[in-house]
């Protein structure tokens, strides 16, 4: 897992179920709320399921693994912090349980960017109460 300094920008500042779902990415893990009615895994954070409309849910571990959906290369900062890391790209990436993230990439290049890439998912920690995801390419051997 990454630390803060590898991240020297704006991090949010989260509350409610979305502040429990950055303290899991904090600690390590990448957990979503699973339905435990219908099974149905969800993201962002709710108190009902879309699917079965139940209120009952549990957080469920990822196998941190998916493909890119869909991308974004910015080129115009969108707060002045981020002039210095111009352009990066922002991807959408569906995991294997269903649910899709927004988050940046790491070591991927911008020409090697594709629909339905293999990526894992790695975790920067910003602070005790908060991390970011990333994307990485799949490679052999490659740490979480």
């Amino acid at each position: 897992m990454s630390t803060s300094d590898d991240y020297p920008l704006p991090a949010p500042a989260p509350d409610g179920l979305s502040a429990q779902w950055y303290r899991f990415l904090a600690g390590g893990e990448l957990r979503f709320q699973r339905c435990d009615r219908c099974g149905d895994w969800r993201h962002p954070p709710r108190f009902l399921c879309a699917e079965c409309g139940s209120g009952d849910w549990s957080w469920q571990a990822s196998a941190r693994s998916g493909r890119v959906f869909s991308w974004t290369i910015t080129h115009r900062p969108l707060h002045p912090m981020f002039s210095e890391v111009l352009p990066y790209s922002i991807l959408v990436v569906e995991l294997d349980e269903g649910p899709r993230i927004v988050c940046s990439a790491r070591n991927l290049p911008h020409g090697d960017l594709a629909l339905d890439l293999p990526v894992t998912i790695g975790i920067a920690r910003l602070s005790e109460a908060a991390g970011l995801p990333f994307a990485r390419p799949v490679s052999g051997g490659e740490s979480r």
